[in-house]
């Protein structure tokens, strides 16, 4: 990820660089620059053909490096649900858009906080939780957090530090 361009911090910058391969006349580097960072290739098409001033907003820059980084994880289940919550956030808060796209966070920092949060919050599964699901194993421990709990650590991590 980011291997060409690099990972920019804002889409400000993203922006420039966008500005600095037009300008040039370099369509091509424009639209690996694009694709590296997620971006539409419509939304290239329109930046080079003046529809739009800018390659891109925080929203789409936001959503775009999102997009990279989900391409090169596996999930599924609840860190599925947590990566719609994140796609989310970004659509609708301009400073979560903004803190997703900074330089040094990313996606799979974010699961790992998740993580580190489930696993120092997990306890022991009542045993008779146990026995009714039939899986034979004694001492089984949990940690998944509620919704409230993700939204709280998605939110810490991408917005402090």
């Amino acid at each position: 990820m980011f291997d060409k361009f690099g990972e920019f911090d804002t889409y400000e910058e993203l922006n420039k660089a966008a500005d600095g391969q037009k300008t040039q006349g370099d369509i091509e580097a424009l639209k690996e620059l694009a694709a590296e960072n997620g971006i539409d290739p419509g939304d290239v098409e329109d930046y080079v053909d003046g529809v739009i001033p800018e390659l891109c907003t925080a929203k789409t820059a936001a959503l775009g490096k999102l997009a990279v980084e989900i391409a090169d994880i596996k999930a599924s289940e609840i860190v599925q649900d947590w990566i719609d919550y994140i796609q989310a956030s970004a659509m609708e808060d301009l400073q979560m858009s903004v803190a997703i796209r900074k330089k040094g966070k990313s996606l799979i920092g974010c699961i790992g906080a998740m993580l580190k949060w489930s696993y120092a919050a997990r306890y022991k599964v009542d045993g008779r939780i146990i026995k009714a699901s039939g899986i034979g194993a004694t001492g089984v421990e949990m940690g998944i957090p509620g919704m409230a709990s993700a939204k709280k650590i998605i939110r810490e991590y991408y917005m402090e530090g």
